[in-house]
């Protein structure tokens, strides 16, 4: 049987525009293609679980109106179990548009309705005995809350998305999980460190019961090796980039599942990362996820080495 993970979330209809480059100026800048796509955080990493052949649930909040059906209706035909979801009256569903240039990087502007998020159901670990973990992002923090404790007390796999968030939040969650994936700038503004593998350290200090993993990009990850006693470093596969978009939430949903069909960390960050290279060369956001045929394809490539041996064309 596939391994099933429970998503807890962002769901947004996302516009994207693909550009030649980022304005820096004011002005109209003329895209070249666009397409709609529902995904987010918490909705990107259910697809990539799917799409590597796991089972995915997404609990999600929607408004009332059209782009809350089309958001649900597009998760549904992905394969993304969605009758966890709520539509919530009289509000209307988040919804961004995002420039994407020739290089792959993006600019984005969100918006969440504050009423999305302001009912949260109760959860209990009888609630999620269907699931063999857990991945939450930083969207609907009440609800990740009390999912991750109700995960741990159940015994299963607590991970948490640690992305761009009031720090307070982050730290909130951070807490009660016990798998960590911080993106650097998260990582940044809770340690005020500059280098990704010297935050490793310190956020492991501050968050003892967990994996601390932070990725940053083209760099790769680095982790804590609790049976070594130090930073391990993951290099990015070698990709060419075409949109980065939904890549840190591919990984995230790749190594939920790999730590479900148990694979020791580095080769679960290690498919991860392929997942996550792999979708930087599509455009299209979360519809650039690979499927495990050519996330297999791709690995071999690439080891992890403790960051203390790091040669400078590793860390590139």
């Amino acid at each position: 049987m596939p391994h099933h993970v429970l998503c807890v979330g962002a769901a947004v209809l996302d516009t994207l525009f693909r550009v030649r480059a980022i304005p820096q100026t004011p002005g109209k800048v003329l895209p070249y293609e666009m397409l709609q796509v529902a995904e987010g955080m918490a909705s990107s990493a259910a697809y990539a679980i799917v799409r590597l052949g796991g089972m995915a649930s997404l609990w999600g909040a929607v408004g009332d109106d059209q782009a809350g059906q089309q958001i649900l209706s597009e998760l549904e035909q992905a394969g993304i179990d969605v009758s966890g979801s709520v539509r919530v009256t009289s509000t209307r569903s988040a919804v961004s548009s995002i420039l994407v240039d020739d290089d792959g990087e993006r600019l984005i502007v969100p918006f969440y309705d504050p009423r999305l998020h302001e009912n949260v159901r109760d959860v209990t670990a009888d609630d999620l005995a269907a699931f063999d973990a857990v991945l939450v992002d930083v969207r609907w923090p009440a609800l990740a809350l009390k999912v991750l404790k109700a995960a741990r007390e159940a015994g299963k796999p607590a991970i948490l998305d640690g992305d761009v968030a009031p720090p307070h939040v982050i730290d909130m969650l951070a807490r009660h999980a016990d798998h960590i994936i911080f993106s650097e700038p998260a990582a940044q503004s809770l340690s005020l460190i500059d280098d990704p593998a010297a935050m490793v350290p310190f956020l492991k200090k501050q968050y003892p019961q967990a994996l601390v993993v932070v990725t940053a990009g083209e760099r790769g990850s680095y982790w804590w090796d609790e049976e070594a006693g130090d930073i391990v470093h993951m290099p990015a596969f070698r990709v060419k980039t075409i949109d980065t978009l939904a890549a840190g939430d591919i990984f995230h949903g790749a190594y939920a599942l790999a730590i479900t069909e148990g694979l020791p960390t580095d080769a679960a960050i290690r498919m991860a990362s392929a997942a996550a290279a792999l979708k930087c060369g599509v455009f299209g956001g979360r519809l650039g996820a690979p499927d495990r045929g050519e996330v297999a394809a791709l690995l071999g490539d690439v080891v992890p080495t403790k960051a203390a041996d790091m040669t400078a064309d590793q860390s590139v």
